[in-house]
This record gives C-alpha cells, sequence and structure tokens, in this order.
C-alpha cells in the first residue's frame, strides 16, 4: 500500500504493486475510474476480481496449454495494471500474469518474451485490432507485466483476447474523453508551479527518494513549459511503493536523463504534502489524478504525446521518450 488512507472506492483500481488510488481528494477532484458496467458488458467482458490486499482485475485461462509459443500455464490469470482512464486514440494496456497464488514474480518461472493479442468490440463480437504484441518489461521491476497498445477509435468496451489466455480475454472500457479530466494525449499539460529545492511550497519532502533527492526539482512546470523543450514529468511517490513501481519508475527517469541529456526538461512530483502520507499535494489535485504513479510527456510546445500509467520500467521510458526525439 501507498501510505495509511485505506482502501480506494470499488468503482477504481487500486494495485499494492503497481499503482494506488489515491483517495484523499475531495469530490471535484474525484474520477469514476470504471463507470458502472450493465450484466451484459460484466458477462461479455468477463470481469471478476481476486484480493491480493489490494483490488485487481483477473481472468482465468481456459487454455488446453496447447499455445506452447506463449508459455502460458493452464491456470494463468491477466492482471489490469492502468487506471480505468483511457479513451480513443492511441491505448496502452499493460497487463500482468497471476495465478491463483497471487501476482507472478520475475523469479516464479520461465515467462514468455513477448505476448499477442486480438481486441475484440465486447458488443458485437467484432475483431478491431486483429494482431497486437507487447514485449515482456521487468526492468528492476518484481512483477513483469506487458503494455500493449492498440489505436481505438471509439468509446465502448473491448476485450484484449491474449493468445494462450482467458478465452474471453481481458475487459476494457474506453470512455468519452469529456468524463476523463486527467490530461489527455493531444492535449496541453496545464502549468503548476510544482514544489522545488528553493521553495517547498508546503510539500516536506519535496522528494522522497533515499538516500538522496532526485535532480527533478529545480524548477517548476509553469517555468517548465516555457523553455521550448519536450518534459517528462513523473508524479509518484517513491518511498511508499519502493517494492513496486514509483521508486523503479523514478530511477527509470534519471537513467533517462543520463542518456537523453537535456533535450528534455525533466520533473518530479511528490503525491503528498509529507511522511505520514495522509493528504494529498497540490501538484496531484491540479492534475485531478485518483491513481499514482503517472508520467506525463510532452512535445516542445507542452502538449502531452504520451501518458504512462499504472506501471512503466526504465526501458519503456527510454522507448517512449526515443520516440520524442525521432
Amino acid at each position: 500500500m501507498y501510505g495509511p488512507t485505506g482502501l480506494a472506492p470499488i468503482d477504481c483500481f487500486l494495485f499494492d504493486v503497481a499503482m494506488a488510488t489515491i483517495v484523499d481528494p475531495p469530490p471535484a477532484h474525484t474520477i469514476n475510474c470504471m463507470p458502472p458496467l450493465s450484466r451484459r458488458q460484466l458477462l461479455i467482458g468477463a470481469l471478476g476480481t481476486l484480493s491480493f490486499g489490494a483490488t485487481t482485475q483477473l481472468l482465468s485461462s481456459c487454455s488446453s496449454g496447447s499455445n506452447s509459443s506463449r508459455n502460458l500455464p493452464d491456470d494463468v490469470q491477466l492482471v489490469q495494471r492502468f487506471p480505468g482512464l483511457l479513451t480513443p486514440g492511441t491505448v496502452r494496456m499493460p497487463i500482468s500474469l497471476a495465478n491463483q497464488q497471487g501476482l507472478l514474480t520475475v523469479d516464479a518461472g520461465q515467462q514468455p518474451d513477448v505476448l499477442t493479442a486480438q481486441l475484440v468490440n465486447a458488443d458485437s463480437g467484432e475483431v478491431v485490432v486483429k494482431s497486437l504484441s507487447a514485449a515482456k518489461h521487468s526492468h528492476d521491476l518484481t512483477i513483469a507485466y506487458w503494455p500493449f497498445r492498440a489505436e481505438i477509435a471509439a468509446p465502448g468496451i473491448y476485450s484484449l483476447v491474449v493468445d494462450g489466455g482467458p478465452k474471453d480475454g481481458v475487459a476494457i472500457q474506453v470512455l468519452d474523453p469529456a468524463q476523463v479530466l486527467v490530461p489527455k494525449i493531444g492535449t496541453p499539460l496545464p502549468g503548476f508551479d510544482t514544489p522545488t529545492t528553493d521553495n517547498h511550497r508546503g510539500v516536506e519532502p519535496i522528494c522522497t527518494r533515499t538516500p538522496e533527492q532526485c535532480p527533478f526539482h529545480h524548477i517548476t512546470l509553469t517555468e517548465a513549459l516555457t523553455i521550448g523543450k519536450p518534459i517528462a514529468y513523473l508524479v509518484g511517490t517513491p518511498a511508499y511503493c519502493s517494492t513496486g513501481v514509483c521508486a523503479p519508475g523514478l530511477e527509470g527517469l534519471i537513467t533517462a536523463s543520463d542518456q537523453f541529456g537535456d533535450v528534455f526538461t525533466y520533473l518530479h512530483a511528490e503525491i503528498y504534502i509529507d511522511n505520514t502520507a495522509t493528504t494529498v499535494a497540490p501538484a496531484v489535485k491540479a492534475l485531478n489524478m485518483t491513481y499514482e504513479p503517472a508520467l506525463f510527456i510532452t512535445d516542445k510546445q507542452g502538449l502531452v504525446t504520451d501518458r504512462l500509467d499504472g506501471v512503466f520500467d526504465a526501458d519503456e521510458i527510454v522507448q517512449r521518450l526515443m520516440a520524442i526525439v525521432r
């Protein structure tokens, strides 16, 4: 967990290894991460839950095990590693593997280097994307993930059907953009006076990385947006998910900054105002975030070109930043 704030409402995902739902913001900042689905949609999407100390969305495999090229066991389950904030366009859908005992760690036996899948319209049964693939990512993580990406044109209920996995796939809901308040791809990243080394703005500490704070607190986001360089802005709290994603993600961004140098402006903001981890920081509320971590990537004009939610590693960070400079 990410601090003593309690469990999230049932309509938001909470992952103890990847993502926490932030429950402190008042209702004005609360996003309905997964609006209620009808019984028919639940059946079509084959949604289910299983607790690993947090709410996760899992589906048991109905595979006979004949798909040996995927190296998926018969009892494999698929775990969504992203919040329900998908909108039409390029959609990122990272998943992990589990069984009835829990999420599979990277040392829990051989896992596929690549997963393949189809994307199906859950209402019509039409195959929307016939062939998708996702490489395994596990740099400095204890739980590997596979980040599928697809172009989805319209809101609706879809199923990500992984080869060798559950026959009904993982239910994916794509929302009307008006329902999602977090900055979306193609929209401006809003400026905000994030805490800096010169002005903590009521956040203590401004960085929970240990033993040293990260080097991404020298200017505010507002100032960064005036420089005319692409931005990589990570929002997460390393101290409260050091075995999950926030700390490795921040280390990954530091590694990426060494590779890309001053091509980008790099920023980091904490989730909470202090080490009690009970009050959400203003920078988080400014983004209308109800989860962590997230990495916002912009172009030189400050438009969001990518947003990594829930889980990401150093390798994926480098890949997504590379897409900006090509």
